[in-house]
């Protein structure tokens, strides 16, 4: 583990070449790949580091997304628009997410999961498009402070009862008091807002829509997924508790879900139409967490590997449109397929992903999911299929308006696409339905 942590430190040195580092992730990221099939526990501790079979996952996702990330921002490079400085931000922040994602101490987890939004702020202030970007950093850092603070103290308080942070050295938190719930809650809301659940998720559409499609394709990659990590380490402190509240995140999820995908059908900036979708995407995987089950569990990390690839494909390809067409908007990028043709099959392939079509990731974590939320509950799969049928339709809702209908009229000519960007769609859809080819070892995860 120790030496992925100092590779991403000695990239440092080489953030003038932009083809070097460009380079290096890729070959991290194959190199990390190797490890595939490897018997994880706790592999290669030392430092208050380790990593098992749920670390690995989302490191080799977090070494991948920031390659792409690298890749599709290339007009950064050509624009001489702070090119070291982007890639510094970018290399710390992978630092840190490796740090969080290997981390075997509650505290040391804390410590790099917060500091992982300090680089993301940077990249939504420092490369943003607009000036409210401004207002929307501040909305993220304010969420995500306000709710991370209480989580502090629950640690502290934690070390203080128990005598370690250590992961699985800390004993089962004494149950059934109104102190034990209050602390649960506490504990547990600071991943709750980062996931995000609906009513605490404000921050999240204005920060995609403000970041540039470097802090996108993070934010909706690997930063999302901090939150349900952080879930699957904390929630077997406090198992008693989760039980008895576990109805009220199950809840506020599915309800919230078919809310929001109801949003998702008046969207006409591509962006926030992808944020949104991201929180009913999150609903689920929260209902899968929290009603802790095996099912719910693999079902989870499958749909959070799942999303983040595709996600973050999708924020690609709304880069893509943004930097011709120069609007975001449904209604002045729409009839795509007259003028970028061979893009529309990537919309395609990407949509369907998003909707969980087979045979992609999303389609078997989502099955996962419902047999987990559905067997906790009967009443759940009333909202279920709402919450699918709607994932279906703002999805058409938005390849059918972007690529049909009648362009707008001062577009005369348009770059159907360079070999680049096909490359950095591909390698976003190879994995999300090669994956699936290994569903044994998907699956088990957890």
């Amino acid at each position: 583990m120790l030496k992925f942590v100092f590779s991403c430190v000695m990239l440092m040195p080489l953030v003038s070449m932009w083809w070097a580092v460009q380079g290096s992730l890729f070959v991290l990221s194959f190199v990390m790949s190797l490890y595939c099939f490897h018997e994880f526990d706790y592999y290669l501790s030392g430092w208050c580091l380790g990593i098992d079979s749920l670390g690995f996952i989302l490191i080799l996702l977090s070494f991948w997304i920031t390659s792409l990330v690298v890749s599709s921002s290339q007009k950064i490079l050509v624009s001489g628009n702070y090119s070291s400085v982007f890639l510094m931000v970018n290399i710390s922040l992978l630092f840190f997410l490796v740090m969080t994602f290997s981390a075997c101490d509650y505290l040391l987890f804390y410590i790099s999961f917060e500091s992982s939004l300090i680089p993301t702020l940077i990249l939504i202030l420092g490369w943003g498009y607009q000036p409210e970007r401004l207002q929307a950093g501040v909305y993220m850092l304010f969420y995500t402070l306000f709710a991370s603070l209480p989580l502090l103290v629950s640690l502290l308080s934690l070390y203080s009862s128990s005598g370690s942070l250590s992961l699985g050295m800390i004993y089962n938190i004494d149950e059934g008091s109104f102190m034990s719930q209050l602390w649960y809650l506490v504990t547990v809301f600071a991943f709750i807002v980062k996931l995000p659940m609906f009513m605490v998720h404000l921050w999240l559409p204005k920060a995609h829509v403000e970041a540039p499609v470097a802090g996108s394709m993070v934010l909706a990659g690997v930063l999302l997924k901090l939150g349900g990590y952080g879930l699957i380490r904390v929630l077997p402190l406090f198992s008693e508790t989760n039980k008895e509240l576990s109805w009220l995140w199950v809840g506020i999820s599915l309800v919230g879900g078919v809310i929001v995908s109801l949003m998702c059908l008046r969207q006409v900036d591509i962006k926030a139409l992808i944020a949104y979708s991201s929180v009913a995407h999150m609903g689920l995987v929260l209902c899968g967490l929290v009603v802790f089950g095996w099912w719910g569990l693999n079902g989870a990390v499958v749909v959070m590997v799942g999303h983040g690839l595709c996600s973050s494909g999708l924020f690609c390809l709304a880069n893509m449109v943004y930097e011709r067409v120069g609007s975001r908007s449904l209604l002045i990028s729409k009839g795509l397929m007259n003028f970028m043709p061979s893009m529309a099959l990537w919309w395609f392939l990407l949509s369907a992903g998003n909707m969980a079509a087979p045979p992609t990731l999303n389609l078997l974590g989502e099955i996962s999911l419902i047999i987990s939320v559905v067997s906790w509950s009967k009443l759940s799969m009333l909202f279920i299929s709402l919450l699918s049928f709607f994932s279906a339709a703002y999805t058409l809702y938005m390849f059918s308006l972007s690529q049909h209908g009648k362009y707008y009229s001062a577009l005369f000519s348009c770059c159907s696409g360079k070999v680049r960007e096909y490359l950095i769609l591909m390698l976003h859809w190879l994995p999300l339905n090669i994956l699936i080819l290994k569903s044994s070892s998907i699956m088990s995860i957890l």
